[in-house]
């Protein structure tokens, strides 16, 4: 479950580090080829809203291995197109189909004790944190050598593949009470509404992630031009930064589990408001550059496992509903990032996608020591 998590979310960021090459390919400006990674999280954002929620009505077995075959569809049509107005189209369609990492995150949270649950959650976010880490060095790695056309056939082929193990490996569930497709919508936004804790996570999660997507949309450009001047496939290695974020992952299911949320929760605030300070500073130089990259990682990742950990004890009868509400927030936060990226760096290149995100890290430094401590974990 932590692979497949890992590999379908991945096609959501093998666009990052293909920006400059899908810009000149589709004759686009940065603006242009931004909006696409932006595409994607309002589609992932739409399918979190309607189609995650269907976990809590058909057997998630069934539903995972149908959203694997569409997303290998999806990619295998993006490498096909040569038109910009489809590919972005495309492009909404490939985020609507990323969310069955989302579907299995609750299944296993399902599947855990409670004593382990912040654990195997961690497990599966170590999959997704690996897939996001390791798509964009492969990505940058395979476009310097193929072209970023063979990035999406090999995402076609690898989601064929997995669709074909899931459906051999995934347990069964118990059949669950018929509950309208109406019901479940509207029961995700009435969780969303009648749980503070969940508005209040949900707030810190998409902070973190428009943050998180401010850097990862502009870091390509940024690193292809001077004082660095990088190809594909070094930028690509820059994804390999990240995996400092697996120990993040690692260490506040730890926590999570000891009941040490309200901690976990102000040091993930304070790394993710100080990496941009680093980050700024990394437009000339790269030892801080790096240390930023870490650091953000560290912060984003931190957060989103002390949430998922405090949120799925809120309503166990509706984890996926739950999951739905709060994923649904946090990637409009971080389609806001993305859109806010694409136009700070066009209008004042680095340093101004800096000061932005600086101005959200300090938001979500703030929140987080206002709202530290879980108001419940039941209801």
């Amino acid at each position: 479950m932590a692979v497949a998590t890992g590999a379908i979310v991945a096609n959501l960021y093998y666009l990052q580090p293909l920006l400059p090459q899908i810009a000149r390919d589709f004759s686009v400006g940065s603006t242009g080829a931004a909006s696409l990674v932006t595409s994607t999280q309002v589609g992932y954002g739409l399918g979190l809203g309607l189609v995650l929620p269907l976990g809590d009505l058909i057997a998630r077995r069934r539903l995972v291995v149908a959203i694997f075959i569409v997303a290998g569809v999806l990619m295998a049509l993006g490498a096909s197109l040569h038109a910009f107005a489809a590919f972005a189209v495309i492009a909404l369609f490939t985020g609507v189909a990323s969310v069955g990492g989302q579907v299995m995150i609750p299944f296993a949270a399902d599947l855990a004790r409670d004593n382990q649950r912040g654990r195997v959650i961690a497990r599966l976010m170590m999959g997704l944190l690996l897939g996001v880490l390791l798509c964009r060095s492969f990505a940058g790695i395979v476009t310097q050598f193929a072209g970023w056309r063979t990035v999406y056939w090999l995402a076609a082929i690898l989601m064929g593949l997995m669709a074909l193990l899931l459906a051999r490996s995934l347990p069964e569930e118990t059949a669950r009470p018929h509950v309208s497709y109406r019901r479940l919508i509207t029961g995700s936004v009435g969780l969303l509404a009648s749980l503070p804790e969940l508005r209040r996570r949900a707030w810190l999660g998409a902070g973190c992630f428009a943050a998180f997507s401010i850097l990862w949309t502009t870091l390509a450009f940024k690193l292809s031009t001077a004082p660095y001047g990088y190809s594909s496939a070094v930028i690509g290695l820059f994804g390999l930064i990240g995996a400092a974020g697996v120990l993040a992952a690692n260490g506040a299911g730890r926590m999570a589990d000891r009941g040490r949320q309200s901690a976990s929760t102000m040091v993930a605030g304070a790394l993710t408001a100080g990496s941009f300070l680093l980050l700024a500073i990394g437009g000339h130089l790269i030892v801080p550059m790096i240390i930023g990259i870490v650091a953000l990682d560290l912060g984003v990742q931190g957060m989103q496992i002390t949430n998922q950990s405090i949120i799925y004890a809120l309503a166990p009868d509706a984890r996926s509903r739950i999951n739905s509400a709060y994923m649904v927030c946090y990637f409009a936060g971080g389609a806001l990032g993305s859109l806010i990226a694409g136009l700070a760096y066009s209008a004042g290149g680095w340093n101004a996608s800096c000061a932005f995100g600086a101005l959200i890290g300090f938001s979500v430094l703030f929140l987080s020591f206002r709202w530290r401590k879980p108001a419940s974990t039941a209801l």
